[in-house]
C-alpha cells in the first residue's frame, strides 16, 4: 500500500492542493454557511457544513461511476442543472433581500427558528448539489488525475479527502463566523447581513445563468 500511495504521490498532492484551492475561493457554499453563522447558530451552520460536503459527495460518486463526462457534454441536462441551481441561489437570495428590518439584533443564542436542522442540512446540500461549477470542477480535478487503470485505493483517497477537506473547512468558517465576538460585532447589521447575503447569492445566481 506504501508503494502505492508513493507512486501516484505526485497526483494525490495534485489534487489535494488543487481541491483546497478551489475550497478557499468565495461561493455560494460559502456565503451560506457565513449567513447561517451569523443569522443563526453554530449547529445550524455546522449542518450546513455537512450539507455542502454531502453535495460535492454526490458529484464525486457520479463522476467516479462515468456520468460526469456524459452530464458535461450533455447541453440540455448542462443547461437543466444551471437553471435549477440558479432558480435556488435566486430563491435564497431573494429571501436574504427581503429579509425583515424589524429583526437586527443578533444574540448570543440561536435567535431564529425559521431554520430546521433539516432545513440548514438542505441548504447545504442543494446549494452545492444543484451547483454546475461545483460538478465541473471536480469532474476537471479528477479527469486530469483519474484513468481506467487508476487503483480503487487511490479513489477512495481522493473521495476521502474531498469530502474530509470540504467539511473541514466550511467548519472552520461556521466556528469562525459562530462565535461570540464575531455574533456580537454584526449584531446590528443582521439585516445588512441577510442584504449583503442575499444579493451576492443573487449575483452567483447570475453568474451560473451567463456563465
Amino acid at each position: 500500500m506504501k508503494d502505492l500511495f508513493l507512486t501516484y504521490l505526485p497526483s494525490i498532492l495534485s489534487v489535494t492542493a488543487m481541491q483546497i484551492i478551489g475550497l478557499v475561493s468565495p461561493g455560494p457554499d460559502f456565503a451560506i454557511v457565513v449567513r447561517n453563522s451569523l443569522i443563526h447558530s453554530r449547529s445550524l451552520a455546522l449542518l450546513t457544513a455537512f450539507g455542502i460536503a454531502g453535495g460535492i459527495m454526490l458529484h464525486v460518486t457520479y463522476i467516479l461511476m462515468g456520468l460526469g463526462a456524459f452530464i458535461a457534454q450533455t447541453e440540455w441536462l448542462l443547461v437543466m442543472l444551471k437553471v435549477l441551481g440558479a432558480g435556488y441561489l435566486s430563491y435564497l437570495g431573494i429571501r436574504g433581500l427581503r429579509a425583515s428590518a424589524t429583526s437586527k439584533n443578533i444574540s448570543q443564542k440561536p435567535i431564529e427558528l425559521k431554520l430546521t436542522p433539516f432545513g440548514a442540512l438542505r441548504s447545504g446540500f442543494l446549494t452545492n448539489a444543484l451547483n454546475p461549477k461545483a460538478m465541473l470542477f471536480i469532474l476537471s480535478l479528477l479527469s486530469l488525475n483519474v484513468s481506467d487503470q487508476t487503483p480503487k485505493a487511490i479513489l477512495g483517497y481522493y473521495a476521502s479527502m474531498i469530502f474530509i477537506t470540504t467539511l473541514v473547512w466550511f467548519t472552520i468558517v461556521a466556528f469562525c463566523f459562530s462565535n461570540e465576538r464575531a455574533r456580537l460585532f454584526f449584531s446590528q447589521y443582521r439585516h445588512w447581513i441577510d442584504r449583503i447575503t442575499g444579493g451576492f447569492l443573487l449575483l452567483m445566481a447570475l453568474k451560473l445563468l451567463l456563465g
